[in-house]
């Protein structure tokens, strides 16, 4: 019973958009000694999708998902932060190197879906935003990660997630990466147009497909095909 209040603190600490909430409960979570993990997924990732869900139906707006982003991230870093390293790497679902393509400086999409990501036990890494394509091939092969993620918001910048799947064609190593694209003018058959993986329109299907992508590649050494786009 303890468990499942302190986890609708998290919860709630999130959908009210509060960080001194989330880290108080956070705190209350290690002191109950519950799982770092179970407390991300059962708590705070789930006021998180509260949140997404209502800006998808338009009942939130941009600063909200940030503040409540904040929130999220506060609380994630008292909890992992007592997580020991191997820990950390046995909750690891895969590594994802996530970045806002060149060109482009608009990371709000981008920071959420990592918020979405390591609350799912993702090792995720972080480039930043107009990131050149030659800096996330170079640190992709550096951090040796499962997948490639780049957000575009606008459509003079959609090039550079071609440019990225072009240059690992070229370097003979486009099979060791899952290619994941996101942004507004992002659509399905962009994504086959480019010869990446996969998109989603929402966090919460971005960590469903990277799941399932990894799982797949895990399983047979390769890429699955299109089929499993999230449209």
């Amino acid at each position: 019973m303890i468990q499942q209040e302190i986890l609708a603190k998290l919860k709630n600490a999130v959908e009210e958009m509060d960080p001194d909430l989330a880290e108080n409960a956070a705190r209350e979570a290690l002191a109950a000694g519950i799982d770092p993990v179970a407390a991300i997924n059962g708590g705070l990732a789930q006021g998180m999708l509260t949140v997404s869900n209502r800006f998808d139906q338009g009942e939130a707006f941009v600063p909200q998902m940030l503040v409540a982003a904040e929130a999220f991230e506060a609380a994630t870093a008292i909890l992992t932060a007592n997580l020991v390293q191997g820990s950390k790497k046995q909750s690891d679902q895969g590594k994802v190197l996530i970045h806002t393509v060149k060109g482009d400086v608009h990371d709000i999409g981008k920071n959420i879906v990592k918020a979405f990501l390591k609350a799912n036990a993702f090792e995720v890494f972080d480039l930043g935003r107009d990131v050149p394509v030659e800096e996330v091939v170079e640190k992709a092969l550096e951090y040796e990660v499962d997948i490639i993620a780049g957000s575009a918001l606008m459509t003079t910048t959609l090039g550079a997630q071609k440019e990225i799947v072009d240059m690992l064609v070229k370097k003979g190593i486009r099979d060791r990466f899952i290619l994941l694209f996101g942004g507004a003018p992002v659509t399905k058959r962009w994504i086959e147009q480019i010869g990446a993986d996969g998109y989603a329109e929402s966090p919460a299907d971005t960590v469903r497909l990277a799941k399932t992508l990894i799982t797949a590649k895990k399983a047979t050494s390769q890429i699955p095909g299109k089929d499993i786009i999230i449209k």
